[in-house]
């Protein structure tokens, strides 16, 4: 969303983690996604991506001097506890000894509510207009919420769900969601 906000045309490669291209390792040995290369720029990690596209140009100040601390907390909670107990609730047969009340639970306290709190605020996590902060979070929030769709309408988080309907609704992120064929390394280019 990022790169495309931005107006920077990208290549996408839609790749398997079971059979990564030759491509993919040569420039990202670790070989995990996203990975965007630009002439000899390798970045390998998404948040960074996504500032290194606003850098280039971000018309609504979606990323400031003012709000990169904040916005670095927000993604620290979400790329850690939240990512461990989305992982948790999205594939619980990987984690047989933990229930999913509980994971349901703690992400709740630890990420969902706040999240919703901050909401009774601001339309948005950083005040009244959209940041990146909004932008990097909303994905991990949709993907809990697609685990059992009933539960954000039974959860109480009525903020946190007009936050998420927004985005998922919006014109950028529609824009964005297309299915790509997978690509090898001998797909024509």
């Amino acid at each position: 969303m990022a790169l495309a906000y931005s107006g920077i045309p990208v290549e996408i490669r839609e790749i398997s983690l079971r059979e990564k291209p030759a491509s993919l390792l040569a420039i990202s040995p670790k070989g995990t996604v996203p990975v965007l290369q630009s002439d000899d720029l390798v970045i390998e990690q998404s948040y960074d991506i996504m500032k290194w596209a606003l850098k280039q140009f971000d018309p609504d100040q979606w990323l400031s001097a003012e709000t990169e601390n904040v916005t670095d907390e927000w993604i620290e909670k979400n790329d850690g506890p939240f990512k461990k107990l989305l992982d948790q609730y999205k594939y619980p047969d990987r984690y047989p000894d933990i229930s999913l009340e509980e994971t349901l639970s703690q992400a709740t306290s630890l990420f969902l509510g706040p999240i919703n709190e901050e909401l009774k605020k601001g339309a948005y996590l950083l005040g009244p207009k959209i940041s990146l902060a909004d932008i990097a979070i909303f994905p991990f929030v949709r993907q809990f919420a697609m685990v059992n769709p009933d539960w954000i309408d039974q959860s109480g988080l009525k903020f946190l769900k007009q936050w998420l309907n927004e985005h998922t609704e919006s014109p950028l992120f529609l824009s964005v969601m297309h299915k790509y064929p997978t690509w090898h390394d001998s797909t024509p280019e």
